[in-house]
């Protein structure tokens, strides 16, 4: 692994490369390292050359060796023609040109990515969806392939490296952006900025991000292509200048936002940012949405110092730049609204249904209808409704949302929870027939609570008449 001490010496085996100037690592000329390798791969390689050969890197002199030298104590270096070579470029290498970005990118959720190796949703695709099958050197015992071609290819897996100084089939090819690399660091930035061109204009497309920012439980692509600005950026996408090096909303390109308009890419006021929470106010990925610092904090993130309002401030900077502030204020009372609307009525009672209901469920995790019904309410239909807001995407707020929502918490979740409390309150167990009273006693204070009583046929009669006369100034505004 390489140490701080072992990156010196690679440091300073770079000033003694050939032409290669200490302020910047701006090399005057190419290496003789790099120039065996180029003339290798332009007959072997020939797509590879061509992308590297259209690259800044190329332009800059800086050639194969200079991302994948190693050194003899790396332990995925292995000997290449008679360098010492490693496949994997990390974070790490990449810092020694790009400290900041890769310093803002270690302080990001992107870089903890893998940390799901370990979570409820890798636990679906190692147990439920897969088995042992897929066996490895690494793994001799198995892995299920349904992790290591699903989860750990946007994720990132943990990469294991064989005494040859290859990486273990199992854990590479993966460009996840948590990936975690041989040398201790975290992330690839391949993920983005795809190897061996490491296109700026690539990397600013809202499709490189939906490569895993997309599907059921997180459809940011798909959103973002139904709301008014993915729609103006397919029409105007000629107008983007995409390739512009400097790309500043309202100084290059007016004609829409992309993804990384919104989340990095630089403003009048703001420079580039590559901790892509830095201009987000909710973080909508549990059960119960919670302001980002908070989730900082529990990964133990220096973002742990910098408030939501900070945040939100950022974000409306960008927005800003094409909208008035009247408009903006309004949009985030509109995203709000919803935040609690789902908090109120859904999340927070579903959770602590589902929290009073575990004594009576097998123990197995997603053993139970229950466990799939009220995983999917909040990871994949709540979490759709909360993306669905935060980007102005109505359909997935609302059909793909909270409908989707509502229609399992009432029509599957909570005959369920009445199917356990049924099957338990005479129970010979104390234990479980206790559960099944304090259960019982949560649904009904849950579905007498204004918020569902509806459910119960109980609306008040000032709510139904107000109701009633809504539906009539509607009838007659429309009647012909």
């Amino acid at each position: 692994m390489k140490t701080s001490i072992q990156r010196l010496v690679i440091t300073v085996a770079m000033l003694a490369l050939p032409g290669l100037a200490s302020a910047g690592f701006t090399l005057t000329e190419m290496s003789p390292q790099s120039k065996a390798c180029a003339e290798c791969h332009k007959k072997e390689s020939s797509a590879l050359y061509e992308q590297w050969g259209s690259s800044k890197h190329y332009r800059g002199n800086v050639g194969c060796y200079e991302c994948h030298m190693a050194l003899d104590t790396d332990s995925d270096g292995y000997e290449h023609y008679g360098q010492k070579i490693a496949t994997l470029v990390t974070p790490k290498d990449c810092g020694r040109c790009h400290e900041h970005e890769v310093a803002e990118f270690n302080a990001s959720h992107h870089a903890k990515g893998a940390r799901i190796l370990g979570s409820l949703d890798n636990t679906l695709a190692e147990v439920v969806e897969g088995n042992r099958g897929f066996k490895t050197p690494a793994f001799p015992h198995g892995v299920s392939s349904a992790a290591v071609n699903g989860c750990w290819q946007c994720h990132g897996a943990e990469v294991k490296i064989l005494p040859n100084g290859k990486p273990d089939p199992a854990t590479w090819p993966n460009t996840g952006i948590g990936r975690i690399n041989p040398d201790g660091s975290e992330g690839s930035c391949a993920a983005c900025h795809s190897r061996h061109e490491f296109s700026s204009a690539q990397a600013r497309t809202p499709d490189t991000c939906g490569k895993c920012h997309m599907g059921p439980d997180h459809p940011q692509i798909e959103i973002y292509n139904e709301s008014k600005h993915g729609i103006a950026y397919h029409a105007n996408v000629d107008k983007m200048n995409l390739d512009n090096e400097k790309w500043i909303v309202g100084e290059d390109y007016s004609a829409a936002p992309t993804c990384a308009t919104c989340h990095m890419s630089a403003t009048k006021t703001q420079r580039i940012t590559h901790d892509v929470g830095m201009r987000i106010s909710w973080n909508n990925r549990p059960e119960i949405s919670i302001r980002p610092e908070i989730s900082d904090a529990k990964l133990g993130l220096p973002g742990k110092e910098v408030t939501w309002q900070t945040r939100r401030t950022n974000m409306v900077d960008v927005c800003l730049n094409c909208h008035n502030q009247h408009f903006v204020d309004s949009f985030y009372l509109q995203y709000d609204s919803l935040i609690d609307l789902y908090h109120d009525k859904f999340a927070k009672p579903g959770l602590a249904l589902y929290q009073a209901a575990k004594p009576l469920l097998k123990p197995a995790q997603f053993s139970n209808p229950v466990d799939f019904t009220w995983y999917e309410i909040w990871h994949h239909e709540g979490r759709r409704a909360r993306h669905g807001i935060s980007m102005m995407g109505p359909d997935y707020t609302h059909w793909h949302g909270t409908y989707e929502v509502a229609k399992h918490f009432y029509s599957h979740y909570i005959p369920e929870l009445e199917e356990l409390v049924e099957a338990n309150q005479n129970s010979s167990d104390p234990a479980k027939k206790e559960a099944a009273t304090k259960l019982h006693q949560l649904l009904e204070e849950t579905l007498n609570h204004g918020n569902h009583q509806w459910y119960l046929n109980k609306m008040s009669p000032e709510e139904k008449a107000l109701r009633d006369q809504q539906r009539q100034e509607f009838q007659k505004r429309y009647a012909k």
